[in-house]
């Protein structure tokens, strides 16, 4: 925690409360002089600049402390307070993609909000960095998909489909959305030792419909099929539809990435979005080889870009 306070997204955020402080201990050491001045006493009778500057200082680490509490990684694994660069590399990149700057940055600072609040009301925690994650609850409404049929591979506690309901909500959307995920008890990844989850709860059903409710009748209407995405007896029952949406955030290997993009191909809709998270990560290299590996078939997706980690494709209308 202590970390937080010495960034320099902290400082920035601190300085006016700074100026104020600095503003508040000149008056008191000036005062205390004048008071000394009048008793006929010497200064450092009475207080010393560094004894208010150590008692101003106190104040203001007592009052911080539940700032850390609500931005910082405890709890979840990572810092939920951006810097001004990041945040605006985001909206930068999420105006490319989307072709809407004035959106993106609109969105960009709603989701931002909605991300803080549903981890703080919620089960668990949404999965990766914040402006990963606020990238993507962004993207989705601005990239106006064909319908409202929303496929999430890859849950983990259910909380970032929840936000998304939110955010295509505030499109003026009706959003349906189905998960698919094996709702193991833990994060699952092939090839990756993940132990217990920093949030200390366990990846299961119960705390996916806990924060689905969040997001009133919408989320307590979402489809849950447990499972594998790459199970035949899965994909079974949830291609019943065509999808406007599909989030990929399930298997990062490159065979699971190319093995869910070959699903998106046939169950997207005319015109819809996939989502590949961890894009570009250099901790998941497998996802963009498999990407380069599709894209260089006969396939229905042109590529939109990428930003904040996800890459944007749209199948052909």
């Amino acid at each position: 925690m202590r970390a937080l306070l010495t960034s320099k997204a902290a400082r920035r955020a601190l300085r006016p409360i700074a100026d104020l402080i600095d503003q508040r201990i000149e008056r008191h050491v000036r005062r205390a002089l004048q008071n000394a001045s009048a008793a006929g006493k010497t200064p450092a009778a009475t207080i010393t600049p560094d004894a208010a500057l150590q008692q101003e200082l106190k104040v203001l680490r007592n009052r911080q402390r539940p700032l850390e509490l609500f931005f910082d990684g405890t709890g979840r694994g990572a810092s939920r307070l951006p810097s001004g660069p990041h945040l605006n590399r985001t909206i930068s990149e999420l105006a490319q993609v989307t072709g809407d700057k004035d959106g993106a940055e609109r969105n960009v600072a709603q989701a931002f909000r909605l991300l803080i609040a549903m981890e703080a009301l919620g089960v668990g925690r949404i999965a990766g960095g914040t402006m990963n994650i606020v990238g993507k609850l962004s993207a989705v409404p601005l990239l106006k998909p064909p319908n409202d049929e929303i496929m999430e591979i890859g849950t983990l506690y259910g909380m970032f489909g929840a936000s998304l309901i939110r955010m295509m909500e505030r499109a003026g959307r009706d959003p349906r959305l189905t998960i698919v995920d094996p709702l193991a008890g833990t994060q699952l990844q092939p090839g990756t030792s993940i132990g217990d989850d920093a949030s200390g709860t366990p990846v299961q059903g119960a705390a996916v419909r806990t924060n689905l409710a969040l997001a009133g009748a919408a989320g307590a209407a979402t489809r849950i099929q447990q499972g594998f995405s790459e199970d035949p007896e899965v994909r079974a029952l949830v291609s019943d539809r065509s999808y406007g949406v599909i989030i990929v955030d399930g298997d990062h290997s490159a065979a699971g990435v190319a093995a869910d993009l070959e699903w998106a191909e046939q169950i997207v809709a005319p015109g819809g979005i996939v989502v590949l998270d961890d894009f570009g990560h250099p901790k998941w290299p497998g996802i963009k080889e498999a990407f380069e590996k599709h894209m260089a078939t006969d396939t229905r997706f042109t590529f939109l870009g990428q930003a904040a980690h996800s890459g944007y494709l749209r199948a052909a209308a």
